[in-house]
């Protein structure tokens, strides 16, 4: 499946806020006075697994925490697993919920484990492009079309296990949680 140029930059933009497309650096002159020229905002990044993640990015990936990929439900009044588990005394969980969320987060880690390492082999991919200076537009497009992709089965698998959690959970649990967790109330 081919995803159009224009929507695939649609789905970036929305993915990667602006402070985190250039790993939160500015790109000021770099000059400091005398003329001199600093490091620039990149300087030691060769050395990264994949140039486009960070250290705790890939740990993260690794260890199938979620880094935000979750705040569209989470912030719209589907609860996490997880978070619910916390907050399990004041929700008034009963075992069974317990055990539905703990067994919800157990599958979604099992899924998003190997889907992490897939993100983190495409951005891997993308580096390689770029690394045996010889790269087309066709090469790029496609490399960052695999890594746009790896990243939205992950948050995919992370967004579910929040369908099963709002439906386990009554309406009166949905709103405490909203508000334990200074959201707005669920809908």
């Amino acid at each position: 499946m081919r995803i159009a140029p224009v929507l695939l930059a649609a789905l970036l933009a929305a993915v990667v806020p602006a402070s985190a497309q250039h790993g939160g650096h500015s790109h000021g002159g770099g000059v400091h006075a005398g003329g001199r020229h600093a490091a620039g905002p990149y300087a030691g990044f060769q050395g990264r697994e994949a140039a486009g993640l960070s250290a705790e990015e890939v740990a993260d990936l690794r260890a199938a925490r979620g880094m935000g990929l979750a705040l569209p439900a989470e912030l719209n009044g589907y609860p996490g697993p997880l978070h619910a588990l916390e907050l399990a005394g004041p929700l008034g969980l009963s075992d069974a919920q317990r055990a539905l969320f703990a067994g919800q987060i157990e599958a979604m880690r099992r899924e998003a484990i190997p889907l992490g390492e897939a993100v983190i082999a495409a951005e891997r991919a993308l580096d390689t492009v770029f690394r045996r200076g010889t790269a087309t537009a066709a090469e790029v497009d496609a490399a960052s079309e695999a890594a746009a992709l790896a990243r939205g089965r992950l948050r995919a698998a992370h967004l579910r296990v929040h369908l099963v959690t709002r439906e386990a959970m009554t309406l009166e649990q949905r709103a405490t949680y909203a508000r334990l967790r200074g959201y707005t109330p669920a809908r």
